[in-house]
């Protein structure tokens, strides 16, 4: 069985909320959620477990990017028996691509690339397995999987890079 960590909760009234982790090696760190979206990122001191040794504050877009860097590998475990040349990226429409506004389907994406579009992340929602007829919006998030030149011919195309 794998061990486990367990984050502590706190309220912070008029600042948000603050979430404690205490790591195997005996490390405290602490991440403050506040109200507007902003993330703190604090390292406690080891003799001293209130006294805060470093901080890092983190806008919500940084922290979203902090965020995908630490889930572990979801495929992991299938590489230990056999190589896999796949990978996982996400996509993110902006205002320059040229697909804003139009479907999955005129991307021609997985012809084009070989890579597949799996899910589109739309602010709280997702869409798995989107049809041909999918529009996309600025601010949506591609789930692409593919080769790795698969997945970077997708963000070419996507982006308009």
């Amino acid at each position: 069985m794998e061990p486990t960590t367990r984050a502590t909760k706190t309220p912070l009234p008029g600042v948000g909320v603050r979430y404690d982790v205490k790591t195997e090696a005996g490390r405290h760190l602490s991440v403050v959620v506040h109200h507007d979206g902003r993330r703190t990122l604090a390292f406690h001191d080891p003799g001293d477990d209130d006294a805060c040794k470093d901080a890092v504050v983190l806008e919500s877009y940084e922290a979203t990017a902090l965020a995908r860097l630490l889930p572990p590998d979801p495929v992991g475990h299938l590489r230990k028996d056999f190589e896999i040349d796949l990978v996982t990226e996400h996509i993110t429409v902006t205002k320059r691509s040229p697909y804003a506004g139009l479907t999955l389907g005129a991307t021609q994406a997985r012809t084009r690339t070989g890579a597949s579009i799996v899910a589109v992340l739309r602010r709280t929602s997702a869409t798995p397995s989107p049809t041909p007829d999918f529009r996309f919006a600025v601010g949506d998030t591609l789930v692409v999987v593919g080769t790795r030149e698969g997945v970077d011919a997708v963000a070419e195309l996507i982006t308009g890079g």
